[in-house]
């Protein structure tokens, strides 16, 4: 003892476990529990840290240490606190879960936990800096593999409703990522806090998501962004402008889904049977107000491109496909006297799928998405409500009438101009190719979409606007 500083040369200590040996230097921890709650200790910690200490904690070397052991945690008692941890638990309980057969060995190292820990839910090494005045603390795992049942998911939703600036920095590889029963593949996340600047400070901290990957044999996916304090709407100033920046947080993303096997990555999401095959890519920007972990579909906005190739929509319920039953097309013959059975009754085939969509407040809107088909060619225009899941879609059916039909159209197509306007310039002077041609109308909802053969002369196409291309 040195004044009021207590020094701990070494120290043992053990918990339902024989003691350990002492160590050359610093305090070792032995701990070995059937079953352990978190909340508990936690709660002892707290009560701890609340109880008063002696009127008098400098008097002597036998008063520091009678402050230390009175406080629990006074500065004092941090150096009787062990620097190395040993931990079994049969259980450990933890805010409703629970995790089973778990052994962590842990060494702090300049104010950062670090060391490895194995249950069946997780294994691999983890760092954790704590936070402190200057920073909201880090985490940085390399784990084998981690389980995270459903219910996490709404327990780190929650956590994320809070100011991202008591958000810790995130530098975590988990080779095999279970959500619920989905294998998810590798998972890559690297996000960051962004403190404002002195003049910036009314905008709060961002969230910075600087990575967010997804590896799987069927598709990888890119994503970056941030989440911050949203843009103030147009006309809301002085205290209602103050309030709403308050609360109204924005997640804005760039993503990147590479595209292997697109039935295949739909049967791992849960929707098996709806895909056979394609392969291909989905880019675009999203972004929506609330957490990332939260997509809010009434203020989703964003654009989308879609480039797929060879593969097939499959007869899939469209109460488990939803808005995808409406592009295999399998409606139509369901409902109407067609001429198309054979090329839609098993779900369309498609040699190519493009276009592009925006999306405004949950609304995702497209006038050049077209499906090329050994048989056919396919042009939807029209949009769909995510929130309300219901559409309003046209939908063009152009049969081949020869060998290079179907791919004359797709070669011509230019993505910004409207498929409508193009295809009224396709068939003008081509009374057979106008005649095969049919044209439908898609509404309401996607479990029950209701589909109308509009019939030659009810509705006309597009007149062709001036500056497109013959």
């Amino acid at each position: 003892h040195e004044g009021e500083q207590t020094r701990v040369l070494r120290g043992a200590l053990a918990l339902g476990a024989e003691r350990p040996a002492l160590p050359a230097r610093g305090v070792q921890a032995q701990l070995a529990f059937d079953r352990l709650s978190l909340e508990d200790w936690q709660d002892a910690f707290d009560a701890a840290q609340a109880a008063p200490g002696p009127a008098d904690p400098a008097s002597g070397a036998m008063g520091a240490v009678g402050a230390a052991n009175a406080t629990g945690l006074a500065s004092d008692s941090r150096a009787y606190w062990p620097g190395s941890v040993a931990l079994r638990a049969r259980q450990i309980d933890h805010e409703g879960r629970s995790f089973h057969d778990l052994e962590l060995k842990g060494q702090l190292e300049r104010n950062s936990w670090r060391g490895t820990i194995a249950a069946r839910q997780l294994k691999g090494r983890v760092e954790y800096q704590p936070a402190d005045a200057d920073s909201p603390g880090r985490v940085y795992a390399r784990l084998e593999h981690l389980m995270l049942p459903h219910s996490a998911a709404s327990e780190i939703e929650q956590l994320t409703q809070q100011a991202p600036v008591r958000l810790p920095a995130l530098d975590i590889v988990v080779q095999d990522f279970e959500l619920g029963s989905r294998k998810l593949g590798r998972l890559e996340i690297e996000a960051v806090n962004q403190q404002p600047s002195p003049t910036q400070r009314e905008a709060g901290s961002v969230w910075r998501l600087e990575k967010l990957n997804l590896s799987s044999p069927e598709a990888r996916l890119q994503a970056s962004g941030h989440w911050a304090i949203a843009a103030t709407p147009r006309g809301v100033t002085g205290a209602a402008s103050a309030a709403g920046a308050a609360v109204q947080r924005r997640t804005a993303l760039q993503l990147k889904l590479e595209i292997e096997d697109a039935g295949a990555l739909l049967a791992r999401m849960g929707m098996p049977g709806v895909v056979r095959g394609g392969q291909g890519s989905l880019t675009g920007q999203v972004a929506w107000l609330g957490s990332p972990l939260a997509l809010h579909p009434p203020s989703l906005n964003g654009a989308l491109q879609l480039a797929l190739e060879r593969g097939q929509f499959l007869q899939a319920d469209p109460g488990l496909a939803k808005l995808l039953g409406v592009l295999s097309l399998q409606a139509l013959p369901r409902r109407l006297t067609l001429d198309f059975r054979d090329i839609f009754s098993e779900g369309f085939a498609f040699d190519s799928v493009r276009g592009s969509a925006r999306i405004a407040q949950g609304v995702i809107s497209s006038d050049n998405l077209q499906m090329r088909g050994v048989n056919a060619v396919v042009f939807l225009d029209g949009s769909a409500d995510l929130g309300q899941e219901t559409q309003d879609i046209s939908a063009l059916v152009i049969p081949e009438l020869n060998t290079g039909g179907a791919s004359l159209i797709t070669s011509l197509v230019n993505p910004a101009v409207g498929l409508g306007s193009f295809v009224a310039q396709y068939l003008i002077g081509k009374p057979l190719r106008a005649a095969a041609t049919q044209q439908f109308h898609v509404s309401g909802s996607w479990y029950d979409p209701k589909v109308e053969k509009v019939e030659p002369g009810a509705a006309k196409l597009p007149e062709k606007t001036q500056g497109e291309p013959p």
